[in-house]
């Protein structure tokens, strides 16, 4: 994990009101700020119907690039609440992390986020797909092969693997 204190811009999470997120990704764009919220597809059922809805991958976050000098900017921006910070220092999260969770999303790999910390299995990079290139870690739950990807903010992403080369590192 790092912090900045130079003017390059770098990614960070943002953690909003509940429930917020879009509302907040409007906000941000609409003053200028460079922003991501990664949306899932699920079906969720009421009483009398199913229906297909977006949903944020990580409930709360949303995803800025910024300077420095936006830092008070994306504060001030109705729904958004603070810096998910270590050490009382925001954390920058690298760019290749952001593109990698990008890829999972847009591709429409059956991806979840969790807050569990696998520790089992080999560090690999993906040898072949549209995640060509990312490092991981192989893990089985359920009978199936999943790949595992840290995000520096405390959160694992797991997607499902299918006729996917995976390379030791």
């Amino acid at each position: 994990m790092e912090s900045t204190t130079n003017n390059k811009s770098k990614w960070y999470a943002v953690y909003t009101r509940s429930r917020a997120e879009k509302k907040v990704l409007k906000n941000l764009q609409e003053i200028g700020i460079e922003a991501y919220l990664p949306l899932i597809k699920t079906l969720r059922q009421w009483s009398d119907r199913k229906k297909m809805v977006e949903v944020p991958l990580i409930p709360s976050y949303i995803f800025v690039k910024i300077r420095d000098n936006d830092y008070r900017k994306v504060l001030e921006t109705e729904g958004a609440v603070a810096f998910i910070t270590f050490e009382r220092k925001k954390v920058a999260i690298p760019d290749k992390q952001i593109t990698a969770m990008r890829t999972m999303v847009e591709t429409g790999m059956d991806v979840e986020a969790t807050t569990d910390h696998l520790r089992k299995g080999d560090v690999v990079r993906v040898g072949s797909g549209p995640l060509r290139g990312v490092k991981g870690e192989v893990i089985e739950i359920n009978g199936k092969q999943r790949f595992v990807l840290r995000i520096d903010i405390g959160y694992t992403l797991v997607v499902a693997l299918q006729g996917v080369e995976l390379i030791k590192v």
